[in-house]
């Protein structure tokens, strides 16, 4: 990054900060700026001649971008990257390094003036993207052949030869490679280079990673070596995956960082590298099987444009990854004495251990505690291998046909409200349904009827509860609307001071990443019943030469994985520590908020008993067994169609079982032969584990 200074004071251009420098910093693309005190006083002559040469300056800096305006790129973008236009965002810059004054807006290629009340005026503030803007990739494969080296990517140029100092001197040349910030409070990202089997051979560096500590020190010394040749650097351990970087002032060219993936490595190396390469070895499997360095840019590509991030080291992590990058924690703020600071942004999850007795997580010392004197914790989860007996009508019954929930969590994670203070302890609190806000309540629903062909609402079990306990918000708002609890008789509850939807934009994400890849694979919005099954049942049947399709099928499902950890993120037991190191490291952490995941669990678990229950009482047809997303239903054809309630006043009825691929709706599973269920239920065992003994068809399914 190239650092230019504007002489004089602030003052000298009519800004309202005499006695300031602007410090202008050139960051790839665009300039950032910031005040800086003047180291000297200005007299009128220098006023004078700071005016003109800024006048002379924004001249030909907008005559330049003029020119460039009439000028057609001379590098097209690639036709076959899905990419989003970026939106037009604010320069800011991270908490550490120089940034503009509050209510000052500049654009990469002028300099801009400011009216006496310090703000830019309206006709220079920016609306769209610089013309001829230079553009940069998440990640580029490199790979060798008989005529050199070639990248998937035209625009970036290849190193200039074969030598192990050749290619760390590419590396520092300022690359195109970089992953944009999804906000303007957020951090850009590294760049990713995915080193193919044929690149390594030509780099004369082994085919499979070291399994002796005498090749690995042998492999460290010859890329340290030639990585220092040219003042770049390597991170501290050496493996698959490693990090490349030059730091700002260093010899042999400007500031860089770069993530190498070399990608016949991944799977290899010690079980930490074998874990921190898992989700990239998923990406990097091209249909054949091999690991390949094209298909694992490419997708890394892909999920960028999808998601805003690079993959993490699992699914959980990327969730955690997403969330900061979409609704960072911390912005920069300038103090009175033009220092730059972080702070807690509005609305954000604040660090520290918060957690309360009754919702610690499972692994906690506190819920131990709990336990050990019998007494009660929030048991908020999935419905885990209910099950009733059958009436005499299904019994009759020749099929149960397995349904499963799409998306469950984030069909109610967009406006769910969350909490983001530290639950606060309330005696007697005063229940009010429309702004009760996130948290606990002690509640006892034993006395309350609930409908006896399905689960009880409120318990993971489906069983009714034996006396009173911890329960999440959306589980009380449930129970008080539609079976008629008295909030009059709750006695305690933890409460959060600040509810927020935080997870919107997270869920936005996801939501939209999702339907992209499941439209590819045939499966969208909007599709009559049978058309939905139809494309279903073919949706994994593709050819291997079909890129587009296999790279979708791949992406849907690490995405699904996102979410689904992402949720579970929030306890997270990390049982390779051990529990001082969790307490310090995971506890004390921002991510650990077991009231949230309790909460999140509690609205999908009573969302899909919504849809249950409305259903049974439109058609008369209820599960006979659930285990967390799997519902079974009896059925006379081995299909769900029966189970679809009938539209009234020609309009679809909103609320009940559909079929469909969108967060909330249903897929059929499988198909179970009635016979196969009844052996089961009879000796206790839940029917949940046939499902994927049967296809949709009730036929068995080879071993």
């Amino acid at each position: 990054m190239t650092e230019v200074r504007l002489s004089g004071c602030a003052g000298c251009i009519g800004s309202d900060r005499p006695g300031y420098v602007i410090a202008w910093e050139v960051d790839g693309d665009r300039m950032v700026h910031a005040w800086k005190r003047c180291p000297q006083k200005c007299t009128a002559e220098s006023r004078a001649a700071t005016i003109a040469r800024h006048r002379q300056r924004r001249a030909e800096q907008e005559a330049e971008a003029t020119r460039q305006s009439a000028t057609p790129p001379a590098q097209p973008e690639p036709a076959a990257e899905p990419r989003r236009p970026a939106p037009v965002q604010q320069q800011v810059r991270r908490p550490d390094s120089p940034r503009p004054a509050a209510g000052f807006r500049g654009r990469s290629d002028q300099t801009p003036s400011r009216s006496a009340g310090g703000r830019v005026p309206a006709s220079t503030a920016p609306t769209a993207p610089v013309a001829n803007k230079p553009r940069r990739w998440p990640a580029v494969a490199l790979d060798h052949t008989a005529e050199g080296w070639t990248l998937d990517i035209e625009q970036v140029p290849p190193p200039a030869g074969t030598k192990a100092t050749d290619w760390f001197a590419w590396l520092g040349t300022g690359l195109p490679l970089r992953i944009d910030r999804v906000h303007d409070a957020g951090r850009t990202g590294d760049g990713i280079v995915c080193v193919s089997a044929a690149a390594l051979k030509a780099l004369g560096l082994p085919a499979s990673f070291p399994t002796t500590d005498k090749g690995l020190a042998a492999l460290t010394k010859k890329l340290s070596t030639a990585a220092a040749s040219v003042g770049m650097e390597l991170s501290e351990e050496i493996g698959p995956i490693f990090h490349a970087f030059r730091r700002r002032g260093a010899a042999g060219g400007p500031k860089s960082s770069l993530r190498v993936v070399v990608t016949p490595w991944l799977g290899q190396g010690s079980e930490k590298q074998q874990v921190t390469g898992a989700m990239l070895a998923q990406l990097a499997t091209a249909p054949t099987g091999e690991l390949d360095a094209l298909t694992l840019a490419r997708r890394i590509r892909t999920y960028v444009a999808d998601l805003g991030i690079a993959p993490g080291i699992t699914p959980a992590t990327t969730s955690k990854l997403l969330l900061d990058a979409v609704r960072p924690r911390f912005e920069p703020v300038q103090d009175d004495e033009g220092e730059w600071h972080s702070r807690l942004r509005e609305g954000a999850l604040p660090g520290g251990d918060s957690v309360v007795p009754p919702a610690a997580g499972a692994r906690h010392p506190l819920t131990r505690e709990l336990q050990e004197r019998g007494e009660a914790v929030c048991e908020e989860e999935d419905y885990k291998y209910w099950s009733r007996p059958l009436t005499e009508a299904e019994a009759a019954m020749p099929y149960a046909v397995a349904c499963d929930v799409c998306a469950s969590y984030l069909s109610v994670t967009m406006s769910l409200r969350l909490p983001v203070g530290p639950l606060e302890h309330h005696a007697d609190p005063v229940w009010d349904t429309k702004t009760a806000p996130a948290g606990l309540w002690w509640c006892d629903f034993t006395g309350v009827e609930v409908d006896p062909l399905l689960p009880h609402p409120a318990t993971f079990h489906g069983k009714p509860p034996t006396g009173p306990g911890w329960y999440a918000t959306p589980t009380v708002a449930y129970m008080v609307t539609e079976y008629g609890f008295d909030a009059a008789t709750i006695t305690d509850a933890y409460l959060s001071p600040l509810t927020v939807p935080f997870l919107k934009e997270w869920t936005i994400r996801l939501r939209e990443a999702y339907k992209r890849v499941y439209a590819l694979l045939g499966l969208k919005d909007g599709q009559e019943p049978e058309e939905f099954l139809a494309a279903y049942e073919s949706h994994k049947d593709l050819a291997p030469q079909d890129a587009e399709r296999t790279d979708a099928l791949v992406l849907a499902g690490l995405y699904k994985a996102v979410y689904k950890g992402g949720v579970g993120k929030w306890t997270e037991g990390a049982a390779h520590l051990d529990e001082e190191t969790w307490l310090q490291q995971i506890v004390d952490n921002w991510s650990y908020r077991p009231e949230v995941r309790f909460t999140v669990i509690s609205a999908a678990r009573i969302a899909n008993h919504r849809r249950m229950r409305k259903t049974y009482k439109k058609t008369g047809r209820a599960p006979f067994a659930i285990n967390v997303d799997s519902y079974l239903y009896a059925t006379e054809e081995p299909s769900p169609l029966e189970l679809l309630t009938p539209a009234e006043n020609g309009k679809p009825v909103l609320g009940v079982l559909r079929l469909g691929i969108g967060p909330g709706q249903f897929k059929h599973e499988s198909t179970i032969p009635m016979d196969a269920v009844r052996l089961l239920l009879d000796d206790g065992e839940h029917p949940s584990q046939l499902t994927h003994d049967y296809t949709t068809d009730a036929s068995a399914v080879a071993a």
